[in-house]
């Protein structure tokens, strides 16, 4: 058994646990893994481990990995801040977008999707606490982002993303009653099913709060090098 095999082996186990505790079933939370500045090669390891859903927050980085693992079957997540002239390679290349925090740019991936391809799953993100150095959208808004996002073609609108401050566990609790809450807002409430939260060092405070997706990196691939 390789590093990788091990280090993912370890945070299902970690999931499983929290689970337990939470008194929740394990099948209830998704382990997306995030690979920003690790390799393909990497990837293709963590593949051959299990792994399937992969998180990318830098475009064009994300972009060469697609292109040289193509021949996998790998549902890859877009986690980053979305930028309006980005969304066209966003539409046609991802299956998630997680960073949609405004109705233009909904809209804009919306409009780009391919018809053929099956609808782009988004979740809004929300600056749950008011940090100044966070993207997202605030609280307030969510409720009629959702009225209106939900509407729109070529999307399906599954929840809400946050990035709390380190620390805060409250903020879990405050995204999951916001996501319970604005629920009633949307056009087709079957499928918002998504609260994208909890990273390596609250994964579990993040369970015990409603997460169904947390985001994990350096659990799984150690300290990210980022002067390469």
């Amino acid at each position: 058994m390789n590093d990788l095999q091990t280090a993912r082996n370890q945070v299902l186990l970690q999931i499983q646990h929290a689970c337990q505790h939470a008194k929740r079933s394990e099948t209830e939370v998704q382990l997306l893994a995030v690979s920003k500045t690790q390799e393909s090669a990497c990837l293709r390891q963590m593949y051959e481990a299990g792994q399937r859903s992969f998180g990318e927050n830098y475009l064009q980085e994300a972009m060469d990995k697609i292109e040289n693992l193509a021949d996998l079957d790998i549902e890859w997540h877009f986690i980053g801040h979305v930028q309006r002239n980005k969304t066209k390679h966003l539409a046609e290349k991802f299956s998630w977008v997680h960073g949609v925090d405004r109705l233009v740019i909904a809209e804009r991936l919306s409009n780009q999707r391919p018809e053929q391809y099956p609808a782009l799953n988004i979740c809004l993100q929300v600056n749950i606490d008011a940090q100044e150095s966070k993207d997202g959208c605030q609280p307030e808004e969510v409720a009629h982002l959702v009225a209106q996002i939900s509407r729109l073609p070529h999307l399906k609108l599954r929840g809400l993303m946050v990035i709390p401050a380190p620390n805060n566990v409250d903020a879990f609790a405050q995204a999951k009653q916001l996501f319970d809450t604005v629920k009633s807002e949307h056009a087709q409430p079957e499928q918002w099913d998504t609260l994208s939260m909890g990273m390596s060092a609250d994964l579990q405070q993040a369970i015990s709060a409603g997460s169904t997706m947390v985001r994990i990196g350096t659990a799984l691939f150690g300290a990210r090098d980022y002067t390469k």
